[in-house]
C-alpha cells in the first residue's frame, strides 16, 4: 500500500461556503449530498490521505468506520482520469453473426415466452419468438459491423481509471481522520 502524506489547510486550498452550516449550492438553495442538486459539483474538503489503488482508499475509509470516525463526512475522489480500452479479441464475420445468434435467440425466448403466458400456447409462440429474435440479432450485429468496413475489426471493454485516490475530510474531522489513517500505514 502506497500513503502519500498530505497536509490539511494549504495555500489555494478552495474552502467550502457555508450558509447556516450547511454546504451552499451554485444553483441556489443549500444541501448536502442527495438533497437535490440539479448538477453535479466538485467535492470538497481537506486530502486526509492518497492512494494508488481505489482498494487502497476503501480500505482507509473502512478502517475509519472501524474506528468510529464519521465516514459520512469522507469522500473518495479519483484524480487524474484515464480512459482505458482493454482489448478482448479479433472480431471476424463468424463472431460478429454467432453473437447475434445467441443473443437474438436469447430476446427471442423471452418474447416467446412473454407470449406464450398470454396466448396459452407455449410452443408456437417460442418457436416463433426465437426464429424471429435470430434474425433480429443477426442483423442488429452485421450492419453496424460492416459499416465500419475493416476500422474495427476487435472488441473490447471502456473503463474509467484514476491515477491516485485521494480521501477528502470535512474540516473539522480532518485532523483527527488524518492522524487515524497515518496509524493504518505504520
Amino acid at each position: 500500500m502506497t500513503h502519500r502524506s498530505v497536509r490539511a489547510g494549504r495555500t489555494g486550498d478552495r474552502m467550502p461556503t457555508q450558509k447556516g452550516g450547511q454546504m451552499s449550492n451554485p444553483l441556489g438553495g443549500v444541501g448536502g449530498p442527495g438533497r437535490g442538486r440539479a448538477l453535479p459539483t466538485p467535492p470538497t474538503g481537506w486530502p486526509i490521505g492518497s492512494y494508488d489503488t481505489y482498494a487502497e482508499a476503501q480500505r482507509a475509509v473502512d478502517h475509519l468506520s472501524d474506528e468510529l470516525f464519521p465516514v459520512e463526512k469522507v469522500t473518495i475522489v479519483g484524480v487524474d482520469l484515464m480512459q482505458v480500452e482493454r482489448v478482448l479479441g479479433r472480431l471476424t464475420w463468424g463472431k460478429v453473426i454467432m453473437g447475434g445468434v445467441v443473443s437474438g435467440a436469447w430476446l427471442g425466448v423471452f418474447f416467446g415466452l412473454l407470449l406464450g403466458i398470454f396466448s396459452g400456447e407455449v410452443l408456437a409462440p417460442l418457436v416463433i419468438g426465437v426464429i424471429g429474435g435470430i434474425i433480429f440479432g443477426v442483423i442488429s450485429t452485421s450492419v453496424p459491423y460492416g459499416a465500419t468496413r475493416g476500422q474495427r475489426d476487435f472488441s473490447s471493454t471502456m473503463q474509467l481509471v484514476a491515477g491516485r485516490y485521494d480521501v477528502l475530510c470535512e474540516p473539522g474531522e480532518a485532523e483527527r481522520g488524518r492522524d487515524m489513517l497515518a496509524r493504518l500505514a505504520l
